[in-house]
């Protein structure tokens, strides 16, 4: 009888298994590492990251123009006081008194010191 009851014991773990694969199976449920609002909040912060990192980029590059077209100004001003200083010493060189008198005597004029007015620059 021992053969009868394993062979009892086999047919049933045998029907078990057959039950088991005609059984309709659950879908396994993938478990994700992130919830779906935590996805949400990874896009905003992902976004808001981008964003500040493009408006710092601009304004360093609006900073960096600004410098520039600062510096290229000094430079021409610069310039044109060199010129002005210039321009002021032909002015002093050339108001002498001495080149005023060998000028007006080239002209024909001649010195009345009884009409001469003395102006002073302030």
């Amino acid at each position: 009888m021992g053969n009868l009851a394993r062979t009892l014991q086999q047919e049933e773990t045998q029907k078990k298994k057959y039950q088991k694969e005609l059984a309709p199976k659950k879908a396994e449920i993938s478990k994700s590492w992130f919830s779906p609002g935590e996805k949400i909040l990874g896009l905003i912060f992902g976004a808001a990251l981008c964003f500040g990192g493009v408006h710092v980029i601009s304004n360093q590059a609006m900073i960096y123009n600004m410098n520039k077209n600062i510096q290229e100004t000094e430079t021409s001003i610069q310039d044109q006081k060199k010129v002005n200083n210039d321009l002021k010493m032909q002015v002093s060189e050339l108001s002498t008194y001495d080149r005023i008198i060998t000028k007006a005597k080239k002209l024909g004029l001649k010195l009345n010191e009884n009409n001469v007015k003395v102006v002073q620059e302030k």
